[in-house]
């Protein structure tokens, strides 16, 4: 695709003022030629490749952010599930496996490497009881390491066994790391549909159907369409996702430039463009102050999901515009951490988890970054999974929970992850039990939408 420069300068306002920022460039990188039985000679040949393939990743990324002014947040790796790879080792060499990610991901200075993770949709494998056994340990012995499980597809319903013990799986990541607020949690994130190109963590990871390597981008921009809907107050709905369409070809473009160039340098194939527009806790860098800036009084209020469906379409219709190569999750993240408007509309008493879990139906992927009270139950939790599997599979959408048990916490409470991370009010769950269901297991059937052949 031939990119104008003058659509770059254009785009600099939105740099300046509008906290325009590509999130990540990801390199995703296959990992199946590391395959050996001795777990010593595969966390080596891991390392190695990732050493060497990965080695100039940051250094390009940096230069490319230098020559065009755009800021990059992050630079991330994405590897082939490790249950996949590692599927004969058990836990402790699993474990060890996630220290040797660790030690690349640190050699590499990349902020995070995804792929930790197993796809257990219609069933486990060995390799994937040990390796989601390992996940409280991994993540919580490591900082850049993140894990991610699929329990559910459109074609194969949800994995009800699967969800019940991530529940517990969860709860435990939050004991081993509630020194450090639950951190743990915070890499972990359990999937319905899950996409295989998404670069985005911490549901990163390189999909078994991707080439031996592969740069994926990331957008962000929630500033800079805020920004368009605070100049037209008085515009119809439908002349503002039009005007929301036009900003998001222009955000597109630029990551479109980025990734291309990065991939270029590299020397590795250029995937796709990730539309998702995603918040950090900076002042007006947030999905709810669009949402409210188009005129609801707090994000939450009646009105917010038909108001976040108009965003999430117009962005996506914006970016196909701009690149015939779109992919990941694409749409509006709302993590209630990560976004500073959606932590004042908690606070507020204006929006709850029941309206979250409605607003995760027509947005990106679902409850994000999400603090519930410590006490919380394993089943509860796993019950939480299972509501929004099924939104997922129902629709035929990619959905995702990242929940964050706050061990010690109560209702009201606040829990502070820093960075990108931000902070989380401790939001309450229902009183009511939901264990008896949960733990019936087995499998929900695929919905006849399934039946497309």
């Amino acid at each position: 695709m031939l990119i104008n420069p003058s659509e770059v300068l254009e785009t600099i306002n939105m740099v300046e003022a509008e906290h325009l920022d590509i999130r990540t460039v990801t390199l995703g990188l296959s990992l199946k030629d590391c395959v050996h039985q001795d777990p010593a000679l595969f966390r080596e040949r891991v390392y190695n490749k990732i050493v060497k393939v990965a080695g100039r990743l940051c250094t390009v990324v940096e230069g490319i952010q230098r020559r065009y002014g755009i800021p990059i947040v992050n630079k991330r790796i994405a590897v082939t599930p490790i249950s996949v790879v590692g599927g004969s080792y058990d836990k402790e060499a699993l474990v060890e496996v996630a220290h040797t990610l660790e030690d690349a991901a640190c050699e590499v200075g990349v902020d995070f490497i995804g792929g930790f993770s197993a796809l257990v949709h219609k069933g486990y494998t060995k390799g994937d009881r040990a390796l989601i056994e390992a996940i409280p340990e991994a993540l919580s012995t490591t900082k850049r390491v993140c894990s991610s499980v699929n329990l559910a597809t459109t074609k194969a319903g949800i994995n009800m066994d699967a969800v019940l013990h991530m529940g517990r799986i969860i709860k435990e990541c939050a004991r081993q790391s509630q020194s450090h607020g639950g951190i743990a949690c915070a890499k972990l994130v359990v999937f319905a549909n899950v996409p295989e190109d998404n670069p985005f963590m911490a549901g990163a990871f390189h999909g078994a159907g991707e080439g031996e390597a592969t740069i994926n981008v990331g957008i962000s921009g929630p500033g800079v369409v805020r920004s368009v809907v605070e100049r037209f107050p008085d515009i119809d709905l439908g002349d503002l996702s039009e005007q929301i369409k036009k900003t998001a070809f222009k955000i597109t473009r630029v990551g479109e430039l980025v990734g291309r160039k990065v991939a270029e340098e590299l020397g590795i194939p250029f995937g796709i463009v990730d539309l998702s527009l995603a918040p950090t806790p900076a002042p007006g860098d947030s999905v709810a102050n669009i949402l409210e800036a188009m005129g609801l009084e707090r994000c939450g209020t009646h009105g917010t999901t038909a108001a976040l469906a108009l965003l999430n379409e117009a962005v996506k219709k914006g970016g196909l515009m701009a690149s015939s190569y779109v992919g990941g999750l694409s749409g509006a993240f709302i993590p209630v951490s990560e976004d500073q408007g959606m932590i004042e509309a908690v606070m507020k008493g204006a929006l709850s988890l029941n309206k979250l879990e409605a607003m995760t139906s027509v947005c990106s992927v679902g409850l994000d970054m999400i603090a519930v009270p410590g006490d919380t139950s394993d089943e509860t939790i796993s019950a939480i999974i299972a509501d929004e599997m099924a939104i997922g599979v129902i629709n035929n959408k990619t959905t995702a929970v990242r929940i964050i048990p706050a061990i010690g916490k109560k209702e009201g409470d606040i829990i502070e992850f820093g960075g990108l991370l931000g902070s989380a009010p401790v939001m309450p769950v229902s009183d009511f039990d939901s264990s008896s269901f949960v733990r019936r297991g087995g499998r929900i059937p695929a919905p006849t939408r399934a039946l497309t052949n």
